[in-house]
């Protein structure tokens, strides 16, 4: 399989959305809503899926995409995974901390994923060869211990505060003290990407999906890191830079099944 023409057209693809997201970014488009009014969507995410789509299949006919707004089309050994706007909420509200995530696995293997930051034009990209930020290597490397580290997650969520109750709020009081700072930014795929990069040390999420994590979670194994959970299947997630001390982490608690 040609990965290296697979992260090329996931490339090619994400950029082409870029001009279109810039433009957009702080117009305060119209939303229309999803699950609840916490899960937002509007036209250009609509839009740049609809484009992400049409270079894929130009480039790489044959196989299937998924896509959260478009769902599940095509078949071949390639599935696409493609997130236009992740972080639309923060997009729709003018916070530049979203991303477009694409990602290619072949016969249930990732092999290929690009998170692509629109607003700062950092583009970071992983194959089975290795991981980059706008070509340069990347290494998932910092705090070894939760009192020196950053950890992002937006849990408790709604829905986690709806099936958990208070114990969500008192395992959010243990992150908050045990750990050297958290910040909820939102977008697990650029929280992945940052995590990856050395960024910050840690990241968790419940209930995403894969074209939330595929690509982050490529990112982050090949650069050293740690990622736990299946990125390819619906679920939590825990990942943390190389050399992090999960045992005695107050992340220990959440470990994916």
């Amino acid at each position: 399989m040609d990965v290296t023409g697979l992260l090329d057209t996931a490339t090619e693809a994400a950029m082409a959305v870029g001009p279109r997201l810039r433009e957009a970014f702080r117009s305060r488009p119209q939303i229309t809503t999803k699950r609840d009014f916490h899960d937002p969507v509007t036209e250009h995410d609509r839009a740049a899926e609809e484009t992400i789509r049409a270079v894929i299949t130009a480039r790489r006919p044959g196989g299937a995409i998924v896509g959260e707004e478009g769902g599940e089309t095509g078949s071949g050994e390639v599935r696409w995974y493609v997130d236009p706007i992740d972080g639309t909420a923060n997009f729709a509200a003018g916070l530049p901390f979203f991303c477009v995530s694409i990602a290619a696995a072949v016969r249930g293997e990732l092999v290929a994923g690009v998170v692509y930051d629109p607003v700062r034009e950092d583009m970071f990209t992983a194959s089975t060869e290795g991981a980059w930020c706008d070509g340069k290597p990347i290494r998932s490397e910092g705090a070894t211990r939760d009192r020196e580290a950053m950890l992002l997650s937006s849990y408790p969520s709604p829905l986690d505060l709806e099936a958990e109750g208070e114990e969500a709020l008192r395992r959010y009081g243990r992150f908050v003290g045990s750990f050297a700072a958290v910040r909820r930014p939102g977008s697990a795929a650029l929280k992945l990407a940052h995590v990856a990069a050395g960024w910050s040390d840690a990241a968790y999420g419940t209930r995403s999906h894969p074209w939330d994590v595929a690509a982050g979670a490529l990112l982050v194994r090949q650069a050293g890191g740690v990622y736990l959970g299946d990125p390819l299947a619906k679920g939590d997630y825990l990942a943390h830079v190389g050399g992090f001390d999960l045992k005695n982490s107050a992340l220990a608690e959440v470990l994916p099944g």
